[in-house]
């Protein structure tokens, strides 16, 4: 079947997938980097030195090579590829459900965006396990279908939902809040750069502004999320996380990382935006 005779719904999940391939593939050593930053919690003594962005990236050059700082792109791709495939195709069949005749307005688009993201990321949720863990470095998964068989196997299908209070407190705010501030500032626009070649400039930079909010608001449950996911034996329910965090590093243990992950989903989002944005255009298509 053609991709100009599918479904409009088809074509949005078409159009996002091919986005969030791009975006994954671009900005993926981030993702790690944020990962390995949070999970040193448990290591790291309060009161060591800082570790940061750039001594994680060295270590893990100098350990794993240049190709270290992709680890966990396969699992990334298995759940951005479909993931961003089923978050715009959602978003787009909701949005042509219940505002086909005008814009969501700021709370409506809040409601939008969040429940698109909740939609993919339940969805998606055993595979973020997966890629959460793989980027930790403290599991040796030869394959994303060997690791699922693993977790199944010893923690069974539990495991494979872990952290996922966290996510959604996570994902959907940020989805949310980020489609919120990304429509209001796209109709500040004026027209004739909406309508020119700047369009695609304006829309990533509108993107830019909006990811960055959004990142910093939900911070804590980002951090939360990696604890549970990569530490199971530890933390069997949500608010154990969050005391063992609170405790052991007080309130700014809830924002380690939050530099390569606010890098990371400002930039992922504003390009999946934009290219989203631009190929519906090329279909013929309102995204």
């Amino acid at each position: 079947m053609e991709l100009s005779l599918a479904h409009p719904a088809i074509k949005a999940f078409m159009c996002g997938s091919l986005s969030g391939t791009c975006s994954t593939l671009l900005f993926q050593p981030l993702d790690l980097v944020k990962t390995r930053l949070q999970t040193l919690q448990n290591s790291v003594q309060p009161g060591s030195g800082r570790v940061g962005m750039v001594t994680v990236i060295l270590s893990v050059v100098k350990t794993e090579k240049l190709l270290g700082l992709w680890k966990g792109v396969s699992p990334s791709f298995v759940r951005c590829i479909p993931g961003v495939g089923i978050y715009f195709s959602t978003y787009f069949s909701l949005k042509q459900h219940f505002f086909s005749d005008r814009s969501p307005a700021p709370v409506e688009a809040v409601l939008l965006g969040a429940g698109s993201r909740s939609v993919a990321g339940v969805c998606m949720l055993p595979v973020t396990v997966i890629k959460t863990r793989f980027e930790s470095g403290r599991y040796n998964y030869g394959s994303v279908m060997e690791a699922l068989r693993s977790v199944c196997r010893t923690e069974g299908a539990r495991g494979l939902f872990s952290g996922l209070t966290a996510t959604l407190l996570r994902d959907a705010p940020f989805s949310g809040i980020y489609v919120m501030f990304y429509s209001q500032a796209k109709s500040t626009l004026p027209n004739e750069i909406s309508q020119s070649g700047y369009a695609p400039l304006a829309n990533f930079s509108c993107g830019v502004v909006s990811g960055v909010l959004a990142s910093l608001v939900t911070q804590p449950a980002d951090v939360v999320k990696t604890q549970v996911q990569v530490n199971p034996h530890l933390f069997r329910r949500t608010w154990d996380a969050v005391h063992y965090i609170y405790m052991e590093h007080g309130a700014v243990g809830f924002f380690r990382g939050a530099v390569p992950r606010s890098l990371r989903r400002t930039m992922m989002a504003a390009m999946a935006w934009t290219i989203y944005e631009q190929l519906m255009a090329q279909l013929g298509l309102k995204s």
